[in-house]
């Protein structure tokens, strides 16, 4: 306090430590990562962030995937993570109709003392490629026998001859499918519509018409390449539906030779002879005894006569 003031100046650096008093933080609470089916095994799909605000050692993040809640999930199986920089890697190809989601937690500690973790949310969405044809369900391939669709020569035009049905085990665009008649043995009497598999006639039926007829259908979905599938119909025209259908006589000899035989049948014929048999055998026994037996007494006298006395008003002419 004299005067005048005499003072003078020292600069003190203080250095503050760090504590491991934050944890890493994700940049986002939850990722959705999209991977095409018949992907690469080892395909990166995905990254995770995560960031600490300490300093040195507490702010070095290292990355893990949490064991599944869900058990069924073969999570070691499908996906692997970077430790050092959170990439995410498919570890085998994907099939879309197998397994079209699943989600997992992945883990970001640091490595201060004790550490600090966070959590992260993660969904995989396996999209779909066009990787199914079509499949017919209708009409019934490669059977003993074609099925044969009937069609009276008195239908109009737009009459419902059949339909066809098919399906695809894809999703999305990739299973529309669509119709179409690739050829026939009469061109312009069916139509196929585009849309439903529908056949239809597209004219009124005349006596000239053949009376059966082969149609290649192809069905084909809208994927990238589209694959596609054929099926074919047969159809007979007859002039009512009074009398029953009956297939030609060689179609009925083939399946006869085809068909084996049925056990039940052959045993129930094999018991139906035995029985007639002996019952045949047992008649000719019971003729047989008794012409022998009239035989027998037809050689002994054409009478015979009980022993002992007479009565007095019988005459003994022995």
């Amino acid at each position: 306090m004299g005067t005048p003031r005499l003072k003078t100046h020292h600069n003190i650096t203080v250095l503050v430590s760090d504590v491991n008093d934050n944890a890493p933080a994700f940049t986002q609470a939850s990722y959705t990562l999209r991977v095409r089916e018949n992907n690469s095994p080892a395909l990166h799909i995905g990254t995770v962030s995560a960031t600490d605000t300490d300093a040195g050692a507490n702010a070095q993040v290292t990355y893990s995937l949490l064991p599944p809640a869900d058990p069924h999930v073969p999570l070691a199986s499908l996906v692997s993570i970077n430790a050092d920089n959170g990439h995410l890697f498919a570890l085998r190809s994907l099939d879309y109709e197998a397994l079209r989601a699943f989600e997992f937690r992945v883990g970001a500690a640091d490595r201060g003392s004790p550490p600090l973790s966070s959590q992260a949310l993660v969904r995989v969405l396996v999209e779909d490629d066009n990787d199914n044809a079509p499949f017919v369900l209708y009409p019934l391939q490669n059977t003993s026998a074609p099925c044969t669709e009937l069609l009276p020569r008195a239908a109009e035009p737009g009459y419902l001859v059949t339909k066809v049905v098919a399906v695809d085990g894809d999703a999305g665009q990739n299973a529309w499918l669509s119709y179409q008649l690739l050829k026939a043995t009469e061109p312009g009497l069916f139509g196929v519509w585009a849309h439903n598999g529908e056949v239809r006639t597209a004219r009124p039926l005349s006596e000239r018409d053949a009376a059966r007829h082969r149609l290649l259908v192809l069905v084909k979905d809208n994927g990238e390449p589209p694959l596609s599938a054929s099926v074919t119909l047969h159809v007979l025209l007859v002039d009512g539906f009074s009398q029953p259908h009956l297939p030609p006589p060689e179609a009925e000899a083939e399946a006869a030779a085809a068909a084996p035989a049925d056990p039940l049948t052959v045993y129930l014929v094999v018991a139906l002879a035995s029985v007639s048999s002996l019952f045949l055998f047992s008649v000719l026994v019971f003729v047989a005894v008794r012409l022998c037996g009239r035989g027998g007494a037809a050689r002994a006298g054409r009478c015979s006569v009980p022993e002992g006395p007479f009565p007095g008003h019988l005459v003994d002419v022995s």
